[in-house]
């Protein structure tokens, strides 16, 4: 029996790098799962590849409808045991560089997006019994990251929602956990160039990328019962990075 048979999981940023790699473990591991995405060619792809545990719906996270047609994909699968909080903006710029309309793009996608989730699949996990969400936060929200001020100020907050949220929400049967990555190696970090990731790595004790499977391995212990006491905790895993 798989760690997560018989869950349904809503993952936000489901279509490529970390998301596709987590809806591919957690259906292996026995869940369904909803995958939401704006990428509507790769969502459908992965859905389709997945087969009937898995559905796809067009979710733009800063929108309060769209939270809501995807909580009716999860209702059609049968509820929703978790959330994974995994749609995210990378376009770091310095604080001299940064505008207030990129400021605001990350708050959106990387701040109000987590929240609204949040907020919205409450209702629906309490009926099914309780259930575990899972925000993607960065090491950018554990310590300072340079030349990406608006991307670290959503991942700290992102930290300290987690916090919050894991205190309103445990008499509810309700857990929530954040994972802080350091670099992966998923399209997200094609924004900066071969030699600044290189640079990157020298500072990783362990001298390479993660993959987008290890943090699924990870996620997949905070939505299982395996981790059934574990809420308001920041897991960081970044092979030991230092920066």
């Amino acid at each position: 029996m798989g760690r997560l048979e018989g869950k349904i999981i809503l993952i936000s940023g489901g279509a490529r790098g970390q998301g596709a790699a987590e809806a591919r473990l957690f259906v292996a591991e026995g869940a369904r799962v909803v995958i939401g995405d704006v990428l509507d060619d790769q969502g459908r792809q992965l859905a389709a590849e997945l087969g009937q545990n898995a559905a796809y719906v067009h979710h733009d996270v800063t929108s309060e409808t769209d939270w809501d047609a995807a909580l009716r994909a999860a209702q059609a699968l049968g509820g929703l045991h978790g959330l994974v909080n995994n749609a995210g903006i990378y376009q770091p710029r310095t604080l001299m560089e940064t505008d207030a309309a990129l400021f605001d793009r990350h708050m959106r996608v990387n701040q109000l997006g987590p929240f609204l989730g949040m907020k919205a699949v409450v209702p629906l996990m309490e009926k099914s019994g309780g259930g575990s969400i899972v925000n993607i936060s960065s090491t950018a929200g554990l310590r300072g990251s340079p030349g990406a001020i608006a991307y670290s100020a959503t991942k700290w907050a992102l930290r300290g929602m987690t916090k919050a949220a894991a205190v309103d929400l445990a008499p509810r049967r309700i857990r929530v956990n954040s994972v802080h990555p350091g670099p992966i190696d998923t399209e997200m970090l094609s924004v900066r160039s071969a030699e600044q990731n290189a640079e990157r790595l020298k500072l990783v004790p362990m001298k390479r990328m993660g993959t987008a499977d290890e943090i699924a391995q990870l996620v997949l212990y905070l939505l299982s019962d395996e981790s059934g006491y574990v809420t308001g905790a920041e897991v960081a895993i970044d092979g030991g990075s230092t920066l």
